[in-house]
């Protein structure tokens, strides 16, 4: 057993009886940075505890050690590297980091910094050597994870005008199940921001006492104060991103409670929130980074950019509401649920309509032809699902070119009442920025959605691609010919082993007998999905050692997903985990792909181990 082991051993050994109970070998794998489920722990100790006195000892704990550690399909790749040697030098370690893992950084620095870093015995530290227990710790690590390092900060440009990014954005915010009869609550709002969500959606109704009441209109949701919600935005607005959110108001209030709102949004949001254009900033909207820690407010609004100057002007205007009677097509919802005249007509009142600056809901006409003067670049307009799908299919190229200098809002069809997901990447292949999901239900839509936002330092803004964000683009989503988003790539993945599995159906006799699919999601041509075998009764170390090849003509679009699923013969699979990674955010090489769970939450130490390949 190695010399270190033995002073972590040490250690953890609080009594100093030279014997290891559980909770010490558990404070010893976590002195190793071993990431382990406590149910294998206690299985593996259970099988080394030979003299059964519920403690281990000398070789009873090297045996524990082995068997945790031990990864057959690690020693094979240590070996390829290390050649007959027992540690890798610095040179094979420099010419495994840039044939195999393909590191743009690969040199003796690179290396160096990775011994420093993950090299458990200080002897092989000192003679600048990777042993294998520290070529295991540097696969298991951030370092030797598939999602690359480099995108877990910011590093995308954040100066470009809000149309150039993709902005993650939830549908009907205050929901915490479906639209009929769920619950609303200020927890939901709070969830979707510490998830980096950037706009927010508050349907606002008169309610009792002169307050502002939020819940989906004409249903059974249960109700919450507006007040409320704006105190919790303003409590973790940017606990997990510094750029701006937006509030999409759904205002559905008589005057009385709008001059509320209004008050309310001015005394609870402060400073925080833009109530004027910043200076400067009057023909095209602003950056993510000029409006950093600002809220923004969308919604109708009477006039331009700036207000209509002059005094006496009316005290309530009449405003169109187009849009919020297509939102209210919960047409579906509302003659479900009670009968309610559809009303066209909003009165607004000026207090609020000043709020809003750069984000004015109109109602959609038409793309702009060369002679019309079409939208104004501060003028958003929301689309449903389907009127979205219809434009993608007839005139996909005038929608990315629109989307170059407007934000577009898409919401949910309104026959989903019980808060299912469309899939995010048709809209966002088109440009569409502010794509809402519903992020209180889970599911591969979700998936998507946080793999695609886990980029850029998770802070909710993404780059589009320059073919995305260029005024004369030809790019059309749903039938790209050749242009500069056309780059031919082979995708390799080779899905070699799986690791403590965690058991979805807990029921005491269930083992896991999983199976993985990997799917590629983009253009219609690259998507595509393959599945392993199933490996019967093995959570704890599956081996499938199968590859697969997938053909991505525009990657810069593309997003693979590993999903990983307890095969069941007689009903539907169980879902254990799922990473879904932008195919721009996936390294190259022998990779641990880390699952999360069905709710988005990383498991401690589910993984895939894979090896992947992209050549053109």
């Amino acid at each position: 057993m190695p010399s270190w082991i033995h002073s972590c051993l040490r250690k953890a050994d609080k009594n100093k009886d030279n014997k290891m109970s559980f909770k010490e070998l558990q404070n010893f794998l976590k002195e190793l940075n071993i990431q382990v489920d406590d149910s294998y722990a206690r299985k593996i100790f259970r099988e080394c505890d030979r003299s059964q006195t519920d403690s281990l000892e000398d070789e009873e704990i090297e045996a524990f050690y082995k068997m945790l550690t031990q990864r057959k399909e690690i020693d094979r790749t240590f070996e390829e590297a290390a050649g007959s040697g027992q540690t890798l030098s610095v040179d094979q370690l420099v010419t495994f980091l840039q044939h195999q893992q393909r590191e743009e950084a690969a040199g003796p620095a690179l290396a160096l910094s990775l011994i420093e870093r993950y090299e458990p015995s200080e002897t092989a530290k000192a003679q600048r050597q990777m042993t294998k227990d520290g070529f295991l710790m540097y696969l298991l690590s951030a370092d030797g994870s598939a999602f690359n390092l480099a995108h877990r900060r910011v590093y995308q440009d954040m100066g470009q005008p809000l149309s150039h990014y993709l902005v993650s954005s939830s549908h009907n915010t205050y929901l915490l199940e479906d639209q009929l009869t769920g619950p609303s609550s200020t927890e939901a709002y709070i969830r979707a921001l510490c998830k980096g969500c950037r706009c927010l959606e508050l349907d606002c109704w008169d309610g009792p006492n002169q307050e502002p009441i939020i819940y989906h209109g004409y249903t059974f949701t249960s109700k919450i104060l507006f007040c409320d919600v704006l105190r919790a935005i303003r409590d973790y607005a940017f606990k997990a991103s510094p750029y701006p959110v937006i509030l999409s108001l759904e205002n559905h209030c008589s005057l009385e409670q709008q001059r509320v709102m209004a008050r309310h949004l001015s005394t609870t949001l402060g400073s925080m929130l833009l109530d004027r254009p910043l200076e400067g900033v009057t023909t095209s909207l602003p950056s993510p980074e000029q409006l950093k820690g600002k809220i923004l407010l969308k919604g109708k609004k009477l006039g331009g950019l700036l207000p209509p100057s002059g005094e006496g002007g009316p005290e309530a205007t009449v405003v169109s509401d187009e849009d919020e009677a297509a939102e209210m097509e919960d047409e579906a919802v509302r003659s479900r649920v009670q009968h309610k005249p559809k009303e066209d007509k909003l009165r607004l009142v000026k207090e609020l309509s000043d709020m809003v600056i750069y984000c004015k809901s109109v109602h959609f006409r038409g793309f702009s032809s060369p002679g019309s003067p079409g939208q104004a670049f501060y003028e958003m307009a929301s689309f449903s699902e389907n009127r979205t799908l219809r434009l993608l299919q007839e005139s996909g190229t005038s929608l990315v070119r629109h989307n170059v200098n407007h934000l577009s809002r898409i919401y949910p069809a309104g026959w989903r009442t019980d808060s299912s997901n469309y899939s995010p990447v048709e809209m966002w292949n088109g440009g569409c920025q502010i794509v809402a999901l519903n992020f209180q239900t889970p599911g591969p839509e979700m998936d998507v959605y946080q793999g695609r936002f886990q980029d850029n330092g998770a802070c909710g803004y993404v780059l589009k691609p320059a073919f995305l964000r260029d005024p004369n683009s030809t790019f059309n989503p749903r039938n790209p010919a050749q242009g500069p988003w056309w780059t031919r790539k082979r995708l390799n993945i080779w899905v070699i082993t799986g690791q403590q599995l965690p058991k979805v159906n807990k029921s005491k006799n269930s083992i896991v007998d999983p199976k993985v699919t990997v799917e590629v999601h983009g253009v219609g041509r690259d998507v595509a999905s393959r599945q392993t075998a199933v490996v019967t009764n093995n959570g704890f170390n599956p081996w499938w050692d199968t590859e697969f090849e997938f053909e991505v003509a525009v990657p810069e679009l593309a997003l693979v997903r590993f999903v990983v699923e307890d095969y069941d013969a007689s009903s539907k699979n169980d879902f254990i985990g799922q990473s879904t990674i932008p195919l721009n955010s996936l390294k190259q090489g022998y990779r641990h792909v880390h699952l999360l769970s069905k709710n988005g939450d990383q498991h401690p130490s589910a993984t895939l181990f894979v090896k992947v390949s992209l050549r053109d």
